[in-house]
């Protein structure tokens, strides 16, 4: 499972900004959630999913947004299930909130926290190497331009190139050179191995959590 704990970034001289994210998320990948977002405590969300791919994209999605630490948990869950996300626990929630505390003093504003240790021998790569991982992508994108973000959101949405070319008033070449410097490509092609990444480290970890 993975529980996603999100804090806002110097709340305190902002204006509140997490329901305005809750709705974003529940539009984007509500189907996705066990326990949909929930304001947890103050200008705090968390969420409950066990889909590797809507885990990965909140992330991205909260980073993008550029108001948030983050933090992973993965592991256990206590069921059933309670009818809201600040009712629950298990083992992903405490990994979360360690994750959320810890993101706040690194550069990507992520952690990573995994509820119990890969067994051994088992060759899932452990909690903190999975975490450079997904900042290395989070710095990536981080870095990309607003021009860079306007040609990948076309692309996103099924354009060719040309009609991109059209619609942001530049040459095809340029387009080209848009994607090429926002490593678009790069991004595409690391997003299936990371979310097989945190799904073998979610297999490899519960098992170890609930052997122990």
């Amino acid at each position: 499972m993975f529980v996603i704990t999100a804090d806002q970034i110097d709340s305190r001289n902002d204006r509140d900004r997490a329901s305005e994210m809750i709705a974003r998320l529940n539009a984007d990948f509500g189907p996705a959630f066990l326990l949909p977002p929930d304001q947890t405590s103050g200008d705090e969300i968390q969420l409950l999913t066990a889909d590797a791919d809507a885990a990965l994209n909140v992330v991205l999605a909260l980073h993008r947004a550029g108001h948030w630490s983050i933090g992973l948990g993965i592991g256990d869950v206590r069921t059933p299930l309670p009818a809201s996300t600040r009712q629950a626990s298990g083992g992903a929630f405490v990994a979360a909130r360690d994750a959320v505390n810890r993101s706040k003093r690194t550069e990507a504003r992520f952690a990573l926290e995994a509820a119990a240790t890969v067994p051994p021998g088992d060759p899932t790569p452990a909690a903190d190497e999975v975490e450079a991982i997904v900042t290395m992508l989070l710095l990536l994108r981080q870095r990309r331009t607003n021009e860079g973000w306007e040609a990948i959101e076309l692309l996103r949405r099924g354009l060719p190139q040309v009609q991109i070319a059209a619609a942001l008033g530049i040459s095809t070449a340029a387009v080209s050179q848009r994607l090429k410097s926002a490593q678009w490509r790069v991004e595409e092609a690391v997003r299936p191995a990371l979310v097989k990444l945190v799904q073998n480290l979610d297999r490899a970890t519960t098992e170890s959590e609930r052997d122990a």
